[in-house]
Order: structure tokens, then sequence, then C-alpha cells
């Protein structure tokens, strides 16, 4: 026997049953919607030389913290990660261009920065440190006024540098930059503190780092505006591994602690 149901009674039925079969997204369901270059492929810049957020291993391979945990991004939201070596000074130009989808280089967030792009929340916390020769007499960032310093092309040490007073001589990488130090061509290196303390434990190279932070800093992942899409997956991927130690598995192996900001710079979407 067919039961008969009210029209009230059936008006339910039918917005129960479209509860049922009808989800809201709360995320992009499909590679399309994620705004990306290639469907199915997330691309981000890179150097390669800037252990140890990406450098090249023995075997030739790409490694780091910022290759580390990009490839879990991507591992997440399902995509192939596809690094691109570029020269640092080019990776916002490259971006504006659509020759990658983000760009995974330690950059620094900046109020000049977000103007130009959008940033996934903050990924990494660290700060600014000289770096000295070891039987260098200075002792802190205040004793590098009239010293020559060697900075990163088209990095924020260059201001910091040059605010405490000291003549600042570009560089294309860190690398090149250490090893001038070590040559006797400069007083002194202004980078990033996890970098420095990095280089200066596994190259063995007669150097160290004077007291005190020059800056405290966050770094995130720059996005082309227009891909709000990508920005919240990429956003959702990072909190989570975060939150399920996956994050500091990934990175404490390599400078001995979980660089998660504590209260990331939220992104500028």
């Amino acid at each position: 026997m067919w039961k008969v149901i009210r029209p009230a009674t059936r008006l339910v039925a039918i917005a129960i049953a479209a509860a049922l079969f009808v989800k809201i997204p709360v995320a992009p369901l499909h590679a399309a919607d994620l705004e990306l270059l290639v469907p199915g492929e997330l691309s981000a810049a890179t150097e390669g030389t800037f252990p140890p957020f990406n450098m090249q291993g023995p075997d030739g391979k790409l490694d780091g913290l910022e290759m580390r945990v990009m490839g879990e991004i991507a591992k997440r939201l399902g995509l192939t990660y596809k690094p691109v070596i570029t020269k640092w000074e080019t990776i916002l130009i490259g971006l504006k261009a659509n020759q990658y989808d983000t760009s995974s280089d330690a950059m620094d967030i900046t109020p000049e920065r977000q103007k130009e792009v959008v940033f996934v929340d903050g990924w990494l916390e660290s700060g600014g440190r000289l770096v000295v020769k070891a039987d260098s007499p200075l002792k802190n960032s205040e004793d590098i006024k009239g010293k020559t310093v060697g900075v990163l092309v088209a990095s924020t040490w260059e201001k910091l540098a040059t605010g405490l007073g000291a003549s600042v001589k570009t560089y294309k990488s860190e690398t090149d930059a250490l090893q001038d130090l070590v040559n006797g061509n400069i007083d002194g290196v202004v980078t990033d503190s996890i970098a420095a303390a990095y280089v200066i434990k596994t190259s063995k190279l007669p150097l160290r780092m004077t007291d005190g932070y020059l800056s405290h800093i966050q770094k995130g992942f720059p996005v082309k505006p227009g891909k709000p899409n990508l920005v919240k997956a990429m956003n959702k991927a990072l909190a989570d591994m975060i939150a399920d130690g996956t994050y500091a598995k990934l990175t404490s192996d390599l400078i001995g602690y979980s660089p998660a900001p504590q209260k990331p710079i939220p992104s500028n979407l």
C-alpha cells in the first residue's frame, strides 16, 4: 500500500532529502577551482641556493624547509609539486607574469610587498642577524656603523643595514656574500638567523653571529592577486599540517626545532 504524504509533510521530506545530497563547499573541489596555471600542478619559484630553506642535496634533488612545507601543501591539495628555479630578484616579476603559481622562497611579509601580492598566512618566523668572522671585533649590530656589510640583492636586509649606518654591498646569493666575508672583503653579512645558523653549523666556516636580533619577521608564500581559492586552500593545508604535527616533523631535523609562528600574520586576501 502506498503511503500518502500530506503537502506540508512532503515539503519537509523534500527539504530533508535535499540537505542530505547538497553539500556547501568549504574548499575548492576540483583542480580548476584552485586557479592554477596548470590544472593538477602547484608550481612554486625557488632559488635552490639558500640553505636550509632551499638547497640541492648530494643526489642533486632539491630539499630544504620550504621545499618540504610546500611539498606537503601540494600533497594535501592532491596536486603535483613543481619547483621552478629562478633568481631571487626576479621572483615577484615572474609571479606577476604567470610563470608560476606561487613562490616558496623565504620571502619576508612586509607592507610594501602586501601591496603587490597576496600572501598565504605566515609559515615561518625568524629574524635578521649579523654574521661576522670568528675573530672579528664586532660584538653586536651597533658595531657595523661605518662598516661594509653584505646583503642579498632586493632583500629587506639592505634597509636594516643602512639604517644602522653601514655601507652595503649586494650579492645575488647568500653563499657569495658569506664567501666574500670569509675572504675578508667585507666586515659582515646581514641575513636570516635560521639560514646563518645552518650554514655556520654545516659548512664549518670560521664565522659566528653577533649577539641580538636586528629584526623579527615572518615569511610567507606570495600569490598573484585574483586567486582567492588558491590562497584559502593553501591556508587550510598549512594550518592543518601545523596542528597535526607534520610541520614540526618536516622541519625539526634540519634546524632542531619547529619555526612555525605562534601567531601567524593573516593573509591579506
